[in-house]
């Protein structure tokens, strides 16, 4: 409570850090300047990169640091093969400078826009880049003197070649890039690359990317057309941006929260992937900074088209569908898919949070056609459960694999290493069908939850659906009275896993839970050596013997389970309390606030980044806990 008594003082007082937006909806993106450090320099033995990416694109940029400065935009880079195929396509110059007379003036990234400035004594070159669509990105020049351009050095086995005003770059992958000039420009191939003579101050330059060579002919056209009407395209660009922050924004929150909500939504579109290979729809990977991020997984879809639902929710239906073209004809939904289908995964499933992600986007859209085109679907996910993974049949289901592995069934939990799993057993339901020998609870709350929603569809759209909720019998059988709290149960014994874990805050998430169960875990919660750490809500108690603040599933923050926490409370009128755990989720979190990527997970202990920068989920739930603030 303390920390939001600090708040509303500093904004009476006129703090202007923490005084409350007035957007202007004109253009609400340049208001949140250096949103992003994107900051990296080529290198081919780097292969995590966070970079400049928009519109679903496959590929990215960065901004030159200020030791290597190479007077363009550095890239592209492929986000799926993780390579670099130039480390500058475009590189300006201008008057009667060399490359290497020209130093960093300024450099930004905003929502939706990179920019930079050098300056070469009294000259200069002011640099802008949008993504115009998932293939191409506009490059605007402007110029004290007539600009010539070039680029750096390609990656192995690029082959240029020029077709009238395009040169063509094709990388042995097959993927390639097109560099569209426009008429006035003179082109001519030097020693690394090519040369361009523009003989005017401004110009303008696309770079599109081709995933394979039989989409070239299309793509250079469409760029060509971008080239024609150029300001027509970015004044499209600029209204999509702003249009997402008008979406999201509140006037009634502090910048700082402001701040984190914007670069979540940045976050988010950068992880936007077109369709591509054997992934079929549009949709959103976890992180386009790590490579093996680069693919779809079935509950982070959901949770990230929860959030996509308020200011995207086109891409937020395509992300569900995305998991779902792979459904089984069992009704299950594998555990991830990528753009080569050879390194999708079947032997596991994850947490049923679908019904979710759609009642969200219904609720944003009203579209009952979608919840018509994906209720059979979400039924038959819903059934799998009970068919595959209640083991005894009892309507309580465990998390388990295909393959029998504990390996493959602590990932369909989706806490990989959880201390609750410990010491799991695998048990055979059937044929390729495993469960743990372990009922779990936020797994039954989870599938409580979905029955509700289904049941609410059904009458959106006039159909029926009957199943039994188990929701009553889920809060009563995983409940310890004696402990005040909520655990995994084993299946043969009944026994009570006694791990205090994130898992027991999906009941208050879920709202199966009784009032009189939430005032009997609110001390455990609120209380600082177990889930009132330094960050809010850690997926262990602090207190217990195998707790690790940096550990994985096994006492950091991810901020998923930190919002279910919070939601929980504010799911039974604990406003306040959720009120300043959230403020000490924004406030503590390093670089938060700042230009620091949202990272994958954080030390309950100090609030510094710990795994995957970029990340979807967590920027998410940022946005979630932003909009749920102050909020009955």
């Amino acid at each position: 409570m303390k920390l939001k008594l600090v708040i509303s003082i500093l904004m009476s007082i006129g703090c202007v850090g923490c005084m409350p937006t007035q957007h202007n909806d004109e253009n609400l993106c340049a208001q949140y300047s250096q949103i992003l450090d994107i900051s990296h320099n080529p290198n081919f033995r780097q292969k995590v990169v966070g970079c400049y990416t928009d519109a679903g694109s496959w590929m990215g940029f960065t901004l030159p640091t200020d030791t290597c400065w190479y007077n363009g935009f550095c890239g592209p880079y492929s986000i799926n093969e993780r390579y670099f195929m130039s480390d500058c396509a475009v590189q300006a110059v201008c008057g009667n400078h060399e490359l290497s007379a020209f130093v960093k003036q300024a450099t930004d990234y905003r929502p939706g826009e990179t920019y930079l400035r050098s300056v070469a004594g009294d000259d200069y070159v002011e640099q802008r880049l949008w993504f115009i669509d998932s293939n191409t990105a506009l490059l605007h020049l402007k110029a004290s003197a007539p600009l010539r351009l070039s680029s750096g050095w390609w990656g192995k086995g690029v082959e240029l070649e020029r077709d009238n005003n395009h040169i063509v770059a094709k990388h042995p992958s097959g993927e390639g890039l097109i560099l569209g000039f426009e008429d006035e420009a003179e082109i001519t191939f030097s020693e690394h690359g090519y040369e361009a003579q523009v003989r005017d101050t401004e110009t303008y330059v696309t770079l599109s990317f081709v995933c394979n060579q039989k989409e070239r002919a299309a793509i250079a056209q469409s760029a060509d057309k971008v080239l024609k009407q150029p300001k027509q395209h970015i004044d499209a660009h600029h209204e999509r941006w702003n249009g997402y922050l008008r979406s999201i924004l509140r006037t009634d929150t502090p910048q700082e929260f402001n701040h984190v909500a914007v670069k979540s939504v940045v976050t988010l579109i950068s992880n936007w992937r077109t369709r591509r290979g054997s992934l079929l729809h549009d949709g959103i990977v976890p992180s386009h900074a790590v490579g093996y991020f680069v693919g779809f997984w079935a509950w982070d879809c959901w949770k990230f088209s929860v959030a996509l639902a308020h200011f995207e929710p086109e891409l937020a239906k395509n992300n569900i569908r995305a998991m779902f073209d792979y459904q089984q004809p069992n009704g299950m939904i594998i555990d991830c898919i990528y753009v080569d289908p050879s390194e999708n995964n079947y032997r596991d499933s994850k947490p049923p949070l679908a019904a979710w992600a759609v009642n969200e986007i219904y609720e944003q859209t009203h579209d009952e056609a979608f919840v018509r085109e994906m209720f059979p679907q979400l039924v038959a996910y819903y059934r799998w459960w009970y068919r595959e993974r209640d083991h005894d049949q009892n309507h309580l289901c465990e998390f388990g694999s295909v393959d029998g592995t504990t390996e493959a069934a602590a990932w369909e939990s989706g806490m990989d290493n959880a201390v609750r799993f410990d010491d799991a057993q695998m048990v055979q339901n059937g044929p390729d069908a495993w469960s743990f020998d372990q009922e779990s609870v936020d797994l039954n709350a989870y599938l409580a939850y979905e029955n509700t929603l289904l049941r609410k569809f059904a009458k959106i759209i006039g159909e029926s659906f009957d199943d039994p909720n188990y929701g009553e019998l889920t809060a009563k059988y995983f409940y310890d009275p004696e402990r005040g709290f909520f655990f995994d149960r084993r299946l043969q014994s009944g026994e009570f896993v006694h791990v205090e874990g994130c898992e027991a805050y999906i009941p208050f998430w879920s709202q199966i839970a009784s009032a009189e169960q939430m005032k009997q875990a609110l001390p455990i919660l609120q209380d600082t050596t177990k889930f009132s750490t330094y960050i809010p809500f850690p997926t262990l108690a602090a207190d217990h013997p195998k707790y690790q603040s940096n550990g994985y599933w096994r006492g950091p923050i991810w901020l998923d389970q930190t919002y279910d926490a919070i939601r929980g409370l504010r799911n039974y009128g604990y406003s306040a309390l959720a009120d300043m755990y959230t403020e000490q989720v924004f406030s503590r979190i390093k670089g938060l606030a700042g230009s620091t990527p949202i990272n994958e997970t954080y030390d309950s202990s100090n609030g510094v980044g710990l795994t995957a920068p970029h990340f979807s989920w967590s920027s998410a739930h940022l946005l979630l806990l932003y909009m749920d603030y102050a909020q009955k």
